[in-house]
């Protein structure tokens, strides 16, 4: 066993899930029944295309418990699979599951949270139908075709992901959320029918805006009370509104009702305060249906000038983007893995996220109210082009059958699936920005060729990263325009899809991830914009705002790296930045075998911190943070000149991108080996000790990259970084030959829900810690 490392943290966490019977979630005192549809399915992976026929005989088939992600459980291969996508197989599959219709329902939906993709789906042998895009909530009504009389029902899902690199980065298979069956009486509440604003707050006053759609299914008409209560987190009733009103039979109709509360608890990221609001639908008394919806008072400001405000405080976006998947587990996440890794980001200071680039799972938002995190909530990666789905710009090379992808189907069902997500989230306090889309100018061609960076007679003088285009302003609007238009427009397709946004939510201003922004300012892009994201673009934060001051500009895309979140430091007008990524994420390595994923995330696969993360949590938190990093100083990026440790090209880290250094946070080296000690602190200065021996003070004024540094001939034993004032250290020790395997549970009790996780983590330990940690959990070592 190698002395190179103290201690080895497993790559992975393992999951324990508790066990329990199905859970119907019932509210009390009406006929609505939400019940949890995820247990009790049947998957099968060859099955033939007649499974959706109700006598179909499934009895061999495997069980599985939703959300499930079929292509995480096969093995990786190089060979029939592909990078993009982490060396995971697609494929197609069957669901199957038998069901009773609930007693004393009148209407009987079911709602998908998502299903990854061209999915079809049946009741008893009757089509509903299907849809394309994996990331859409979507539902059906099973009301003409469900059995009343106690006979069983079946519901079959076919999903068709034979287009298996049909993205940049891991999508999973499979039914991968959350599934409901919803029971209602036939004068109800539809399915995502509230919609709850709060179009005034102040800290002394807030009014809520409730809207009701009420729809009446019956053949007689009603006369019905809209009762609605807002309630505090404890569960009391603050206060109350009731409102008559009448729906013809077959026919739906909307009411607004308002609710004043004085001295509300405001929503934010240091103080998630929610609230919730319960509408009741009641005639002569009884109730019919009712609904309850989470909500949180917040109001923000976007000044192009000075940036974001939030309920009135000026704040910095502290934001990560994040893929939706989570590592072993593929896309099928546990709420409580989620949970554990966005403490860990919060923990560093994050204070929101992207989501990349497409809808987050209901779920995934209900954590983010919870715990406080601002999230930019995004829709498309592709519109109607395509994107080689190997390399990020538009594809050029001839489609293939498993390339294909989402812009085929974009015109068809763009507007069902942006007003799905919408419908769905609009009431989460936490969104504060739609996202239409995400890099979308690479596909059109036009706007590449129009900045100049890409011309021939400039290839290598200019950086797109780095430098301003080669044009005027003037200049690349006349070549723009000179360009011919082949295929759809981008500009109109972007207005299409603002207005459509609009159509279902205007509480929050819409915005996209830009890079080509010296095109897409002019070119109409950004005109139905109201905030503009930069992707890697710090290098033109400044020509933007002079050209365009009207707009609000922020970083939606930028590196874990210190000079991205410097450059806006002193820029009032940026309101902050999105690194890419908070976490690692599976895909996204075409051709770096055997590599499954993208190493650049603030934390790893299993949700472990990383260097880049301390580095982060050193400039975002006002927590005191101190963290120690070791390389040999031959592979480093740093050189001993005059007793001090400066870089081999001076202003280097000024254009680090995406890689973060390989360090190590170990003291194990041969000896008298020169290494640099890096050491990642908000504190003003740090000594630094080797087996108590002082080895000199470094101080951050004098670091313009936010990185104290030393060069230490190694030798065994303890190094520990100080801070001046002597109130926070970190250290680090040569590690001993592992004798022994330590498990650390992040939880003693789980919740005998079928949902609750534990991550446990297996640590190597060498003979002295061992012996002193006695402990049913240490398992010794044979050799």
């Amino acid at each position: 066993m190698s002395h190179a490392v103290k201690y080895l943290l497993l790559i992975i966490s393992i999951f324990i899930v508790s066990c329990t019977s199905q859970v119907w979630h019932k509210q009390v005192q009406n006929q609505r029944q939400e019940i949890d549809f995820n247990f009790a399915w049947k998957f099968s992976l060859s099955a033939d295309d007649t499974a959706y026929l109700a006598e179909y005989d499934d009895s061999q088939w495997r069980e599985v418990r939703l959300p499930h992600d079929w292509s995480i459980e096969a093995d990786y291969a190089e060979q029939g699979r592909a990078g993009a996508t982490g060396y995971l197989p697609g494929g197609t599959a069957w669901y199957r599951k038998t069901f009773t219709t609930p007693n004393d329902s009148n209407k009987t939906q079911i709602v998908f949270d998502g299903v990854y993709n061209h999915s079809k789906v049946w009741v008893n042998g009757y089509f509903l139908g299907e849809r394309p895009y994996g990331y859409a909530p979507f539902y059906y009504d099973l009301t003409p075709y469900l059995h009343t009389n106690g006979k069983k029902n079946v519901l079959a899902v076919f999903v068709d992901h034979s287009r298996y690199v049909d993205s940049r980065w891991y999508t999973g298979s499979g039914i991968y959320r959350n599934v409901k069956l919803i029971s209602t009486n036939k004068t109800h509440i539809p399915i995502w029918g509230s919609y709850v604003t709060t179009p005034d707050v102040s800290k002394s006053q807030a009014t809520v805006l409730v809207k009701t759609t009420i729809q009446n299914d019956a053949i007689t008409n009603k006369k019905l009370m809209v009762v609605t209560e807002l309630k505090d987190a404890a569960g009391n009733i603050l206060t109350t509104v009731e409102n008559p009103v009448t729906v013809s039979s077959t026919d739906g109709t909307k009411i607004n009702q308002t609710l004043d509360v004085n001295n509300p608890e405001l929503w934010s990221p240091d103080s998630p305060t929610l609230y919730s609001v319960v509408i009741r639908l009641k005639e002569n008394g009884n109730i019919l249906d009712s609904n309850t919806v989470s909500t949180g008072f917040r109001y923000f400001v976007n000044d192009p000038q000075q940036g974001f405000f939030l309920n009135g405080k000026s704040m910095k976006i502290k934001g990560v983007n994040i893929h939706h998947d989570g590592g072993l587990v593929g896309a099928a996440v546990p709420k409580g893995v989620w949970k554990r890794r966005l403490q860990t980001l919060k923990d560093a200071g994050v204070n929101a996220i992207r989501t990349a680039h497409n809808p987050a799972s209901a779920e995934f938002l209900d954590l983010c109210d919870e715990m406080g995190f601002l999230v930019q909530a995004e829709a498309f990666d592709e519109w109607d082009n395509r994107k080689d789905k190997r390399k990020n710009f538009n594809q050029t090379s001839e489609l293939d059958y498993i390339t294909q992808s989402y812009s085929q189907y974009f015109a068809k069902w763009a507007e069902r699936d942006l007003k799905a997500m919408l419908y769905r989230d609009r009431n989460h306090p936490s969104i504060f920005q739609w996202s239409i889309g995400n890099e979308i100018e690479w596909t059109y061609p036009r706007y590449t060729s129009a900045t100049g960076y890409w011309d021939k007679n400039n290839s290598g003088k200019y950086n797109y990263y780095w430098d301003e285009p080669p044009y005027s302003q003037a200049e690349i609007e006349k070549r723009f325009n000179a360009s011919a238009v082949k295929g759809a427009e981008l500009a109109k397709t972007a207005a299409n899809l603002a207005k459509w946004t609009r159509e279902v939510d205007t509480t929050r201003p819409i915005t996209a991830n830009l890079v080509t922004p010296s095109v897409s300012h002019f070119s109409g892009y950004a005109e139905v914009l109201d905030v503009i994201g930069y992707s890697y673009r710090q290098s033109i934060y400044e020509r933007g705002h002079q050209h365009y001051p009207n707009k609000m500009i922020m970083g939606t895309e930028n590196w874990v790296q210190w000079h991205e979140w410097q450059t806006i430091l002193d820029k009032a007008y940026i309101p902050g930045i999105f690194v890419w990524t908070g976490i690692n994420y599976l895909g996204e390595s075409n051709g770096d075998w055997p590599t499954k994923g993208s190493g650049s995330g603030m934390l790893d696969f299993a949700g472990f911190t990383k260097p880049s993360y301390h580095m982060m949590k050193s400039i975002w938190s006002d927590e005191p943070h101190i963290y120690i990093t070791t390389q040999p100083l031959a592979d480093s990026a740093y050189q001993v000149v005059d007793d001090k440790v400066i870089e081999k090209e001076s202003g280097n880290w000024k254009q680090v991108k995406w890689g973060w250094p390989s360090v190590n946070h170990h003291w194990n080296y041969s000896n008298n080996e020169n290494i640099a000690v890096e050491v990642y602190t908000n504190q003003p200065g740090v000594e630094l000790f080797l087996n108590d021996k002082s080895l000199g003070v470094r101080y951050l004024k004098d670091n313009p990259d936010h990185i104290l540094k030393w060069s230490v001939p190694f030798n065994q034993g303890k190094l520990t970084a100080k801070t001046v004032n002597g109130k926070y250290s970190h250290e680090i020790n040569t590690a001993g030959e592992p004798v022994a395997v330590k498990l650390s549970v992040d939880k003693p009790v789980l919740n005998a829900d079928n949902y609750d996780v534990a991550h446990i983590t297996a640590q190597l330990l060498p003979l002295n810690l061992s012996m002193k940690m006695a402990s049913p959990f240490i398992t010794k070592i044979n050799r």
